[in-house]
């Protein structure tokens, strides 16, 4: 039965005018997002049915490209979808602010949402003020970590943009490990002996996994 044609207690739209969000099902409020359905499904079917084969949690874990594979599912949605996600990140993020970095937590708090489901390793710099406060954050790349590829002068040219006197370099791994391998290590001392040539001063490497942290301050 199209939405149009189903009573207004049952049209999530009319519900929410009514109650309220807090009033509607999960299924309920991802169809007021999607807006319409498909062939033979409307679109509180095809969010019931998405809901109930995927979950909420692995819908927002696919990649824009793995979304598109789901029936029901083309670019536009794949977007909608990634753009709740990305927005309740962020909002997460404004309710609880963090602004001065004090130890490894810190980073792995602030950047835990940001690097979450991820598939492949991105790799950030937290630039900081002599009171380690963020005075920057910026992604320098996204990939394999290699330090071939990881030239200082891309790594310090935020700091020294934004006057910053230290750095945090922080990458996530995929695999939810925060081990450091060898190639983690060897780009954490290149960095480390550059810092010290241009007076930046790298303060730690923060390795994110999914739910711990690997520090080099707090490995030694």
């Amino acid at each position: 039965m199209k939405i149009k044609d189903l009573p207004d207690s049952s049209k999530p739209r009319e519900r929410f005018l009514k109650h309220g969000p807090e009033a509607l099902s999960d299924a309920e409020l991802f169809a007021i997002i999607l807006r319409t359905g498909i062939a033979g499904e409307n679109v509180i079917e095809m969010s019931n049915r998405l809901i109930k084969e995927y979950g909420l949690d692995k819908l927002f874990d696919c990649s824009l490209k793995e979304l598109q594979k789901i029936k029901g599912i083309g670019p536009s949605k794949a977007m909608q979808i990634l753009t709740m996600k990305e927005l309740g990140k962020r909002y997460s993020q404004s309710k609880n602010p963090i602004k001065k970095i004090s130890c490894a937590k810190d980073v792995f708090d602030y950047f835990h949402e940001i690097l979450d489901g991820k598939k492949q390793e991105n790799f950030y710099i937290l630039a900081l003020n002599n009171q380690n406060n963020i005075v920057k954050e910026e992604l320098i790349s996204k990939g394999i970590l290699d330090s071939a590829l990881i030239h200082p002068r891309e790594i310090f040219k935020p700091a020294i943009k934004n006057s910053a006197s230290k750095i945090i370099l922080v990458h996530n791994h995929p695999s939810g490990d925060p081990t450091p391998s060898k190639e983690d290590i060897d780009v954490t001392k290149k960095l480390i002996e550059a810092g010290k040539l241009i007076d930046i001063k790298v303060l730690d490497h923060v390795i994110i996994g999914s739910d711990r942290w690997w520090s080099w301050i707090e490995s030694k």
